[in-house]
Parts: structure tokens; C-alpha cells; sequence
């Protein structure tokens, strides 16, 4: 690919109007999201849960979501990171992609209100109830080569490994695994570019759900992030329950929230049309 070299005033032209669009999407936006979800958990009315599961320390899941169920997942017994990847259960080239979600609603910080995109455009995830907002959209999740170098001479699994295997138990390939969100992974990232962890960031028992906005399979890696400054490998089992959501209201901020959100539920529209 070859390399366009431009002048600074064209860089200084195209830095304009990228600031006058984002004042525009963030114009749109509500001045405030709402706080995050309290603590503890309020329980799920038993007659909506469908499964609940237990994903030990360093395992993975996956699961079938309809449109219109949810997932919470929840830390329980304390810190641990669940990283997720969602393809469209009818098309599986249609994938989560974080940096059209990043992109496009002008913040890595996703929160209760925020919703999460597919790269073709469609939202896949509402973000409805969220108690941390502390989540990692940027870094990926942990590998074989990080583990090896993080907990020398430990034998561990990792999240791109368990979704490798989740991948090939639905007839993938790794080439068709998304980027990884990580949730309750505390990562900032400073002026200079760098990601730091940001523990106090996190509450022991956090928990977050996440509406389905299309009909998905879903995958789960209870694996320690790459950042997380703990040096023994002993991730914490997490919960997570498969429910019917309450249905949207008109108001629903996941749908309301921005510009950017309100096209891509559009675009799913136009899906089911």
C-alpha cells in the first residue's frame, strides 16, 4: 500500500472538519448519561430467566441469543474480566466490531445508555443496565505468548485461544473471530497513548446486560486481561444469566441516546423488514 504523504495544511483542514462533525454527534447526545446501575444485583424475576451459567476461572461459553433476550453477566465472587466477541446467528460474516462502536458514538467509554455495533451498521448489543463502566474496547484480550511472559512457568489458558475453540465448534475459523470487548477490565488510556489499569475503577460484584438487538451467538472468556496487575493467574468464576429483557420503552436511551444509534437501529429495522 503506498503511503500519501500530506501537507500540514491539509492535515490541519481534515483535523477541522473531523472536530466540527464530532461537535455535531456530540451536540445530539444527552449532556449526561445516567449513573451507573447500583449495587448489589437486584434479582431477575425467575419467570423471564431462560439459562444460567457458571463459567470457571480461565473457561469460556457460548450461547444462542435472541433478539430481545439479554445477558448478565456478573463478577460474583469479584474482579474478573469477561471478554465477549457476537457474530449474526443468519449471516456470521456480519460480526461485533468496537472500532465502528467506538467511532461512531465518539467515546471508548461504554456505559448503561450506550449501544454496540456490527460492522455492517446494525446494533447488536444495548448496554441496559451497567454498574462499572469500566470497560476495555481497545487492548484485546490475553494470548498464549502474554500469559507465558505475565505468569512464567504457570500453565494457563487464555481468551484467544477459548475462542479459537469457540470459533471452530461453530464451524469458524480464527481469521472470523471479531475484536474483543472486555468488560470489567479497567484500561485508560493517557495523553501520550499509553493504557494503564485503573483499579479503583472496579467494585467487587459488578455485573452489566446486555439486550440483543438481533438474533446472535455469543462467546465468553473468563481469562485474566493482559493489564490486570495481578501476578497469580486466578481468575474468579462468573455468572451469567440468559433472560427475556422488558421491552424498550419509546424513550429507551440505548435508542435515543445519538444520532449514530438511532441510524443503526434503522438498519436493523431495514433487516427485518
Amino acid at each position: 500500500m503506498m503511503h500519501v504523504r500530506r501537507s500540514p495544511e491539509e492535515i490541519a483542514a481534515n483535523r477541522q472538519r473531523y472536530e466540527e462533525h464530532q461537535k455535531r454527534g456530540l451536540e445530539f447526545a444527552p449532556k449526561a448519561l445516567p449513573a451507573p446501575s447500583p449495587l448489589p444485583a437486584p434479582a431477575i424475576d425467575a419467570a423471564a430467566i431462560i439459562h444460567q451459567e457458571t463459567i470457571p476461572g480461565g473457561w469460556y461459553w457460548s450461547t444462542a441469543l435472541k433478539r430481545g433476550e439479554a445477558l448478565r453477566i456478573d463478577q460474583g465472587e469479584g474482579g474478573s474480566t469477561v471478554a465477549l466477541v457476537a457474530w449474526n446467528s443468519a449471516d456470521t460474516s456480519e460480526r461485533l466490531n468496537l472500532v465502528d462502536t467506538v467511532k461512531v458514538q465518539w467515546t471508548t467509554a461504554l456505559g448503561k445508555g450506550r449501544v454496540i455495533f456490527s460492522d455492517m451498521g446494525r446494533v447488536m448489543f444495548s448496554l441496559i443496565e451497567d454498574s462499572s463502566g469500566a470497560h476495555d474496547c481497545l487492548m484485546g484480550g490475553s494470548t498464549a505468548a502474554s500469559n507465558a511472559a505475565k505468569y512464567p512457568g504457570v500453565k494457563t489458558r487464555n481468551t484467544r485461544d477459548n475462542f479459537v475453540l469457540v470459533a471452530g465448534k461453530l464451524g469458524l475459523t480464527r481469521r472470523d473471530i471479531p475484536g474483543i470487548l472486555n468488560l470489567f477490565a479497567p484500561v485508560r488510556v493517557d495523553d501520550d497513548g499509553g493504557f494503564h489499569w485503573r483499579g479503583k475503577l472496579s467494585n467487587s460484584g459488578d455485573y452489566a446486560e446486555l439486550r440483543a438487538e438481533m438474533d446472535m451467538i455469543v462467546g465468553l472468556s473468563n481469562c485474566p486481561h493482559p493489564l490486570d496487575p495481578d501476578p497469580v493467574y486466578a481468575p474468579k468464576p462468573v455468572i451469567v444469566t440468559r433472560f427475556r429483557a422488558p421491552a424498550p420503552a419509546a424513550d429507551d436511551l440505548s435508542h435515543t441516546a445519538t444520532a449514530e444509534a438511532l441510524r443503526g437501529f434503522e438498519n436493523n429495522a431495514s433487516m427485518l423488514a
